[in-house]
């Protein structure tokens, strides 16, 4: 049965072998778990309830990428849109996070719809490479002022705006030793680094007597808080349709970029460097986010971590399969879950902004048009507290500084026009 669903002989794999590449995916990305919830829990959502919906949509993801696409690529609700929905839309933007979630669901039909009648390629050749770079390093700069915020090293000050906090806290220093303990493992290329920090920062924390224990496994939280509690009709509204831009094109260019690294790096890219079946694919991840969002979660998106399956000899979709599995089998562990600390998700948080800034390096930063757009992205996202608008403003700087420096030649239509609109939502509805 399993050679016939995931063809394991043509992809000269075993069974053996796709399901240790299953766990080592699960162990560098089951972070999520914790920080999800934590972070949507800030939005006044039920953190009890949001924990089973992150396990439950990430296993849906999981399951259809596997089974469908078969492709060794897990999913989960994605690191920047949680901290966008949560900071930039409900606490920044004052929308309910029913609202939110109503945004998050819109922005999986079209996505959906976009697979469906093929024109993604069209929309993801249409954006500057550059800015694809500026919004990624954009939402890294965005999660390190949220996890610095979140573990008191940068706190608000009436004069300056923002100062740093006081270190010798038990809350700031357990966030710096979580940090440095994962790039002091990720170094040392060993499995689950992000995890284990987590546990251990977690673990001092019981030892110092800073975080009463409320057990390990349980039976799973009622998911009734959160399912089916979207409000779509408020999203409706005229000045959601930067939020449902940014959620949808953020999970877009994510989900693309995931899939063509870890095909390339399994060697399962076509001669052309396609991604096979990518259709299959980016609905897998859209259907996982319409999902996702009717249970109680921001965008479920493919995660870069498969590479560590694809690097530990994962290449079908049991490879997917198998972490979908573990996801569900998570959900007893919400005691756990609700004991991790801010502080001790801090480091985790900080650490995947790290990543998310290598775009920078491939910046033509000689070129003033290319180099400014990223700046602003950049900045702006962090200091706005807010992708959609970082993304609106990067948009706008592109588009003018193209036409003011003599380069409008480097302009379509496509950019124009996304650029005009944004230009026009920005004064009138702001």
């Amino acid at each position: 049965m399993l050679e016939k669903l995931f063809q394991l002989n043509r992809f000269g794999t075993r069974v053996k072998t796709e399901i240790l590449a299953g766990v080592t995916t699960y162990l560098t990305m089951a972070y999520i778990i914790f920080v999800n919830p934590a972070m949507l829990a800030d939005a006044g959502m039920d953190h009890g309830a949001v924990f089973v919906a992150t396990c439950v949509a990430a296993a849906i993801g999981c399951f259809i990428m596997g089974l469908w696409a078969n492709l060794p690529v897990a999913l989960a609700p994605g690191m920047g849109l949680n901290a966008f929905f949560t900071y930039g839309v409900v606490l920044g933007m004052g929308y309910s996070w029913q609202t939110a979630l109503g945004a998050v669901f819109f922005s999986g039909l079209i996505f959906i719809a976009l697979s469906l009648f093929q024109v993604r390629e069209w929309i993801i050749n249409a954006i500057p490479v550059t800015l694809k770079k500026a919004i990624a390093a954009g939402i890294g700069a965005f999660l390190a002022l949220i996890a610095l915020k979140n573990a008191g090293i940068v706190v608000d000050h009436p004069a300056t705006l923002v100062s740093l906090g006081d270190l010798g806290e038990f809350g700031p220093g357990m966030a710096l030793v979580g940090f440095f303990l994962i790039i002091a493992l990720v170094q040392r290329q060993v499995p689950g680094a992000v995890m284990l920090s987590i546990f251990s920062v977690t673990v001092i924390g019981l030892l110092a007597g800073q975080i009463d224990y409320t057990g390990v496994v349980s039976a799973p939280p009622s998911l009734a808080p959160t399912l089916m509690q979207l409000d779509i009709a408020a999203a409706f509204d005229v000045a959601m349709l930067s939020v449902i831009f940014a959620f949808l094109f953020v999970d877009l260019f994510d989900t693309s970029g995931t899939l063509i690294a870890v095909t390339q790096r399994a060697g399962l890219a076509e001669k052309d460097g396609k991604v096979p079946r990518l259709g299959r694919a980016l609905l897998a991840d859209s259907s996982a986010t319409v999902a996702g969002a009717a249970l109680g979660t921001s965008t479920t998106t493919s995660y870069i971590e498969s590479a560590a399956g694809v690097a530990a000899g994962g290449r079908t979709g049991l490879t997917a399969v198998t972490v979908g599995v573990l996801f569900l089998l998570s959900i007893f562990l919400a005691p756990l879950a609700g004991m991790i600390p801010d502080y001790a998700t801090a480091g985790a948080i900080f650490y995947v902004s790290v990543l998310m800034m290598f775009t920078l390096k491939e910046v033509e930063w000689e070129d003033l048009t290319e180099a400014a757009p990223v700046a602003v992205v950049l900045l702006m996202t962090p200091l706005t507290f807010s992708i959609a608008h970082g993304v609106t403003l990067g948009f706008i700087t592109y588009a003018g500084a193209k036409l003011l420096g003599g380069k409008a030649h480097e302009l379509n239509a496509s950019v124009l026009i996304i650029a005009a609109l944004l230009l026009a939502k920005l004064i009138f509805v702001g």
